[in-house]
């Protein structure tokens, strides 16, 4: 039986990380906690004896690369991305390994094989993916406006997913903080998905496959954890996949270890 360890070390407006091992080895995927905070978490979990063979990068935004120089300061290992993130990136991390590629690229990380897929985002090249692990398969989509018809093909016949489920259309509307235009972004084809187009992708990718689904990117002020999984679950539920287990994430603390089988 093949596994694939699953941390997500933080996910969130604040900062966004996610740590698989597969065979004593791990990757990264973004690193917007700070250093202190991705060392922290990893050690907390028992995640920091596995040997990082890199950090790939879905796109340039702070909260997805913001501790990275300083992490590469103390764990000296690749860093992967799309040649647009690279760029963006670049000129506060020349020092880096890059290991740069087009968005749409498989890209092998030791015993991990990344298949990347361009993603609507307001960054320079952002990307999802679906990474194998053995037959293990896990898909990842952070920051999207909308949904087009290659996320939906490449996220099918995941074993796992982590999902942006950003914002309830109701509570971004009332939302007094937020200028006009803050919230306009928010809701455009390159700005983040709400729980009603993440639940309307869970419906169309949730196959047999499918063991755990992750909320990821949880909104603090326009979105309540409860609202993002009864929107989850109920699309599981039209597509008759009710024994998927629903994960909530957040910025703020590190989630549990969660082992993924096949």
């Amino acid at each position: 039986m093949a596994m694939v360890t699953l941390t997500v070390l933080g996910s969130g407006s604040r900062g966004n990380s996610l740590h698989l091992e597969h065979g004593g080895r791990a990757i990264l995927v973004d690193a917007g906690l700070s250093a202190k905070q991705l060392e922290s978490r990893m050690a907390q979990v028992g995640a920091d004896a596995a040997e990082l063979l890199g950090v790939i990068l879905t796109h340039e935004h702070g909260d997805h690369s913001g501790g990275l120089k300083t992490f590469l300061k103390k764990r000296r290992c690749p860093v992967y991305a799309s040649h647009g993130t690279k760029d963006a990136l670049e000129p506060q991390l020349a020092t880096a390994e890059w290991r740069a590629f087009e968005a749409g690229a498989k890209v092998e990380i030791g015993g991990f094989l990344v298949e990347t897929f361009p993603v609507p985002h307001d960054a320079a090249e952002p990307i999802g993916m679906k990474i194998h692990a053995g037959p293990v398969r896990i898909g990842l989509v952070s920051d999207l406006g909308y949904v087009t018809r290659l996320v939906v093909e490449r996220l099918k016949g995941c074993t796992a997913l982590i999902l942006e489920a950003n914002y309830d259309e109701a509570m971004l509307r009332e939302e007094e903080r937020r200028p006009w235009s803050v919230k306009q972004r928010i809701s455009a084809r390159h700005g983040h998905l709400s729980n009603g187009a993440a639940a309307k992708l869970v419906e169309e990718v949730a196959g047999p496959e499918l063991r755990d689904l992750f909320l990821g990117h949880i909104s603090e002020d326009c979105n309540r954890p409860e609202l993002a999984r009864k929107a989850i679950e109920e699309a599981l539920q039209r597509a008759g996949r009710k024994g998927v287990r629903v994960h909530e994430t957040c910025a703020d603390e590190v989630g549990e270890r969660h082992e993924i089988r096949v």
